[in-house]
């Protein structure tokens, strides 16, 4: 199976994030880090007051129905740390993003393990951590509208990735 891990940079709904983690299960990921100011499950010395992490556990546990005990959960603020620390394990860097220098997910294949960083809901990835990533790929769009939620995509590019 391939090496595929998940980054979730600043995702604002603590739904999604239980639906990424469900999702990510689901299609063989392993590993997840969640970074920036996205939304994570309860972990041991929560800096969290404890109010505001049941909360937001049961709000993630809520659409990740248990997936968050067989993901190791990485959370991690600084994005760029996470990047540094997973190229030097060997990791290529792909991030998924609507670009004009993205490459189409269909066109790309890489047998390197890989790390998929995904972005906010409204405002997805800023270009300086675009720049900073080996390739970005992106899901064209058929239809009249312009992108998928962020779940959506992560699915599409997951399963792609892992075949």
């Amino acid at each position: 199976m391939k090496n595929l891990i998940i980054i979730a940079h600043n995702l604002r709904s603590a739904h999604n994030v239980g639906s990424l983690l469900r999702t990510s299960e689901a299609l063989g990921v392993r590993e997840v880090y969640l970074t920036g100011y996205t939304a994570y499950p309860k972990i041991a010395n929560d800096p969290r007051l404890p109010h505001i992490s049941d909360k937001v556990h049961q709000k993630i546990s809520k659409t990740a129905l248990g997936a968050e005990n067989y993901l190791k959960i990485n959370v991690a603020p600084q994005l760029e740390k996470v990047i540094k620390d997973l190229r030097l394990a060997g990791f290529k860097i792909i991030a998924l993003e609507q670009d004009s220098q993205s490459t189409e997910l269909a066109s790309f294949h890489s047998k390197d393990k890989l790390a998929l960083i995904l972005g906010n809901e409204v405002t997805g990835l800023d270009r300086s951590i675009l720049s900073i990533c080996d390739d970005v790929i992106e899901i064209p769009m058929k239809g009249q509208k312009e992108s998928l939620n962020v779940i959506q995509a992560a699915a599409i590019a997951i399963y792609s990735l892992m075949l």
